[in-house]
């Protein structure tokens, strides 16, 4: 009786196994886009680097850095610039003089979505083309809120060096000169990365 219990027992339990390898294998066929997953080890140094650099924006005139490519015509006289969307690839400098050292470029859009105030939808590239970050990327999307004092916007990932990136960036307005349209903004930018 001990034998046959043992028999149906170990029949039992080989049934199980090979069920459920037949389920593992039949999903993994449905999921031919995924490669693996593994634990990340958790030796790995998560650092954080503030950086800092200043932003150069000109919006018109020959050294013009960011461009209109859309409004609505009924906001054409909108006191916040509302649906204006301009892209952009300003340079990143060591310093608020604009012959400093060039760091890197700020590319992308922003879009005026304020309606009563001038509110800014950002979302763009910092780009490092100098020094030992220089290749790679800290990408930023949020909000900016031109008449602030300091504006915080999200980091949102990153490449490089800033592989899985998060932290935050902080603007304020260095310097604005509205009869040449340019504009110098101190960035500072507090970035986690490994």
């Amino acid at each position: 009786m001990a034998t046959f219990m043992f028999s149906s027992l170990f029949l039992l339990l080989f049934l199980c196994c090979a069920t459920n390898s037949s389920l593992v294998t039949s999903s993994e066929q449905s999921n031919d886009y995924f490669i693996s997953s593994h634990i990340v080890s958790h030796a790995a140094v998560e650092k954080q680097s503030h950086i800092r650099f200043y932003w150069h924006e000109w919006t018109s005139g020959p050294n013009q850095t960011a461009v209109s490519v859309a409004q609505a015509p009924e906001f054409k006289k909108s006191l916040t610039n509302f649906s204006d969307v301009f892209v952009f690839d300003d340079p990143l400098r060591t310093g608020p003089d604009e012959n400093s050292q060039l760091v890197g470029k700020a590319q992308g859009i922003h879009a005026a979505a304020g309606l009563y105030k001038i509110e800014l939808l950002v979302a763009m590239n910092i780009v490092f083309t100098d020094g030992e970050f220089n290749g790679s990327t800290i990408a930023v999307l949020g909000h900016n809120e031109v008449l602030t004092t300091v504006r915080e916007m999200p980091i949102v990932g990153g490449g490089g060096l800033f592989r899985f990136a998060r932290g935050y960036v902080q603007l304020r307005t260095y310097f604005f000169d509205q009869k040449i349209d340019y504009a110098v903004l101190e960035c500072n930018v507090f970035v986690n990365h490994y």
